[in-house]
């Protein structure tokens, strides 16, 4: 049985673990959800309702870097991720997916936090998580040296989202290193082929 990946093709969540699975050469479905009308089998399976969620024969996996790192176990060629650096990647995942998502989502949705002001936001995630990147890309290409690592994939899609906030702001932030990674990873062969357009998933026992 091939198999199955709840996904939203722009959600930097699923992104990154449709990444790491295209790395890894598992073969797939992808299940392109409606956020409106999500199906009844993911909601079986995955009562939060979020994506993605990866379904294999009796495994669930419901956390975007936990799939990353299951497909990783399954086949790793290029070694993004070894014993030796996992800690230091789980705490960079770590920065990204806590106190980085929340200011994230301030700065994208700055209606939702009108006593926030978008300096502020944007102020504190360039001290805190965009300049300390910058800093650690300019001691090698990747953030963990010469060698892309899941770090990188993990992290990436979010950077991206901040950054087409406002296209101009990485042009002008002086955060020059930042900027080439990003642009390295948005033109990467990798990339380019998870973010093809899927229609949209019917759940057959729906129908």
């Amino acid at each position: 049985m091939t198999a199955a990946l709840y996904s939203y093709r722009r959600c930097p969540y699923a992104m990154r673990a449709r990444m790491a699975l295209a790395y890894s050469g598992i073969a797939v479905e992808i299940r392109e959800i409606s956020l409106r009308e999500k199906p009844a089998s993911l909601l079986a399976i995955s009562p939060k309702g979020t994506v993605p969620v990866l379904q294999n024969d009796g495994l669930v996996i419901e956390q975007s870097y936990d799939i990353m790192k299951w497909a990783l176990k399954q086949s790793d060629p290029d070694c993004w991720l070894t014993a030796e650096t996992e800690a230091v990647i789980d705490e960079w995942v770590a920065k990204n997916d806590g106190p980085f998502k929340k200011l994230l989502d301030q700065y994208k949705y700055p209606d939702r936090y009108p006593d926030i002001s978008l300096e502020e936001t944007l102020s504190q995630a360039t001290a805190s998580f965009l300049g300390p990147i910058n800093e650690q890309l300019t001691k090698g290409t990747y953030l963990l040296g010469s060698k892309v690592s899941l770090a990188d994939i993990a992290i990436f899609p979010f950077v991206r989202q901040f950054a087409m906030v406002n296209p101009d702001w990485i042009d002008q932030s002086g955060l020059d290193s930042l900027k080439q990674w990003l642009n390295q990873h948005l033109e990467s062969p990798l990339f380019l082929s998870v973010m093809q357009k899927y229609p949209t998933w019917h759940d057959p026992t729906q129908e």
